[in-house]
């Protein structure tokens, strides 16, 4: 039997246990053992006290002792987090691989920030001001891309400025403002503060979302948008092209700040990630895009309970960024291994299995996670936002299972992944049949403002031509599309280009990886106006096939490479050939 209180008892893969422990308390953040290796207090009873530990426990023995830190597990946030690129529990990569190479050392003690950095900062305040949580007391210019706030924290409810720093260069831990709250205590405010990773920041209101995240794939944008503020989930067999959906989002949409989590997944695509970021322009501002992206790797031969920490610490950064009034994306990928880090860890702690052996608080960890996004007013009079996009990796691409039924409850925009369509190299791989989006009705506003009605109109049209093309296969499975009449035929051959021309995309090509909505617009009028003019023939009795045989059906499907993006006139010069061929053959 130990006799000191605070010293490891019991060892189960990440799991330790401190028996008769009296100082701990819940969710604290203790450091494990001689090498400090980094856990968090998960259970308490009478005898034991039961801790996450967030590193290889290999080596440990009993014995050693747990110091408490009298805080629950928390990040440091202030300048410098962003072109940077962590583990799950926010330690820089670079400067661990410095102290100790290509894998990390256990109890590393890189810091988040980098302590020694000199920052521009202007201080916003002067002696006298009040502020309140959110308030920004100072700014710096974290990138060429992002201006980085320094706000009061939540934690400090009231407060007037006593004293002021010039502005100048200063260390992220150095003092800039003095303030005293509304009870006579003083605190200095630094370039930083500390938030816990579990809990999520405080908003003023939120509100509905009206406004689309633009992401210049025009399945997503045109037929299943996604709201800023929104979810959305991507679940998809192996192979279907999950990260690369994410990659494509991350890389072209219209968020302000970028956070990508690499949760539990193979080395090799975290690395095509960084590599593939680190070269990126940003089309909005003309520098690199990882200037306002944050990159958390953490991949699967990493502890297990870094990887569920890991996306806890993501949605952290992610809110942080938007009290600033920031538009953020955050990408998970992929949820399916945080949950099966859940299994694991609730494995260890003996606790009863739920379905498929995930523990039963399943529902409510995702329910958690999802429900920390939205679009808000902050505490300073600023609007932000916080999208989240998260992979689903089911087994087999069985969507019945629990990770994927329970996100689908959580979120509104389901974009699902076909493993045939990516066999058959269409990509994004995404099923329009199986695919859904709750959002719709909420943006028609935006898009009848800046788009005009029409858009509207074409999507459904478009939307009508697919569903119609899937009844029909049915029929030319059994009998075959020589039997079909021509308006049948019409619609087979128009729901072709809709697919080919329009949902397939080239994310290699220039004009085709990210296209502009009003691009969009254009081509579904083009593909409706194809099929308008189409019936013509139908209607007058004229055999479809010498319309196809004029090559006009594959000059609307190659638009997509040959109209400009910056240059959209070749789309009356495309409805015009239509016109003129179809006047031709009906002539002929």
């Amino acid at each position: 039997m130990m006799e000191n209180q605070n010293v490891i008892y019991g060892i189960n893969g990440c799991i330790v246990t401190v028996k008769d422990a009296r100082s701990f308390s819940m969710m604290e953040m203790v450091y494990v053992g001689h090498e400090h290796l980094v856990g968090e207090v998960i259970g308490i009873t009478d005898k034991f006290t039961t801790i996450q530990v967030y590193e290889e426990t290999v080596g440990l023995t009993l014995g050693e002792p747990i110091v408490g830190t009298g805080s629950p597990m928390n990040i440091t946030l202030g300048p410098g987090i962003m072109n940077n690129i962590f583990d799950g529990i926010a330690r820089p990569l670079k400067d661990i691989a410095a102290e100790s190479g290509t894998f990390i050392a256990r109890g590393s003690k890189a810091t988040t920030l980098d302590e020694e950095k000199l920052w521009d900062v202007t201080v916003k305040v002067a002696v006298g001001d009040k502020l309140v949580p959110g308030d920004v007391y100072a700014e710096v210019p974290e990138t060429l891309s992002v201006t980085h706030k320094c706000m009061l924290t939540p934690k400090i409810k009231n407060a007037v400025v006593t004293k002021v720093m010039p502005n100048g260069q200063y260390r992220v831990h150095d003092t800039v403002v003095e303030v005293e709250d509304e009870l006579g205590r003083k605190h200095e405010l630094t370039l930083v503060q500390r938030w816990p990773i579990r809990v999520d920041r405080p908003v003023a209101k939120r509100v509905p979302s009206t406004v689309p995240l633009i992401t210049g794939q025009r399945i997503q944008d045109s037929l299943f948008p996604l709201a800023k503020g929104g979810t959305a989930c991507i679940p998809g067999a192996f192979g279907s092209g999950k990260t690369m959906t994410q990659h494509q989002l991350a890389k072209w949409c219209d968020a302000d700040i970028i956070v990508y989590v690499g949760c539990g997944e193979r080395g090799n695509e975290m690395t095509q990630a960084l590599e593939e970021f680190a070269e990126l322009i940003d089309p909005r501002t003309g520098r690199k895009l990882l200037e306002r992206t944050v990159l958390i790797a953490n991949t699967s031969n990493m502890p297990v309970a870094a990887r569920e920490a890991s996306i806890y610490t993501g949605i952290t950064l992610a809110e942080y960024y938007r009290d600033m009034g920031y538009h953020v994306a955050m990408m998970a990928d992929s949820t399916s291994r945080w949950a099966e880090a859940l299994r694991e860890i609730s494995g260890r702690l003996e606790e009863m299995p739920a379905e498929e052996g995930f523990p039963a608080y399943l529902p409510s960890r995702l329910a958690e996670f999802y429900e920390r996004a939205g679009y808000v007013h902050n505490l300073n009079s600023t609007e932000g936002s916080i999208s989240i996009v998260g992979a689903i990796s089911p087994a087999g691409g069985d969507f019945s299972e629990p990770v994927t039924q329970n996100t689908m409850r959580f979120t509104r925009c389901f974009w699902a992944l076909d493993k045939s369509l990516a066999y058959a190299r269409h990509f994004p791989a995404i099923d329009w049949l199986a695919s859904y989006t709750e959002y719709d009705l909420a943006l028609e506003d935006w898009y009848n403002e800046h788009l005009g009605e029409e858009f509207i109109v074409y999507r459904n049209i478009i939307n009508d031509i697919l569903q119609e093309e899937n009844k029909l296969m049915e029929i030319v499975k059994l009998v075959g599309a020589d039997v079909l009449p021509d308006d049948q035929k019409l619609v087979i051959e128009i729901a072709r280009v809709v697919r080919v021309g329009f949902l397939q995309q080239n994310a290699f090509h220039p004009d085709d990886t990210y296209v502009p909505i009003e691009k969009q617009r254009d081509m579904m009028k083009v593909i409706v106006h194809l099929y308008n003019k189409s019936k013509q023939l139908v209607v007058a009795n004229v055999p479809l096939e010498g319309l196809l045989d004029t090559g006009i059906y594959e000059r609307v499907i190659k638009m997509k490479y040959e109209v400009p993006n910056d240059d959209l006139s070749k789309i009356d010069l495309l409805i015009d050939d239509i016109d003129n061929t179809i006047a031709a053959v009906l002539s002929a």
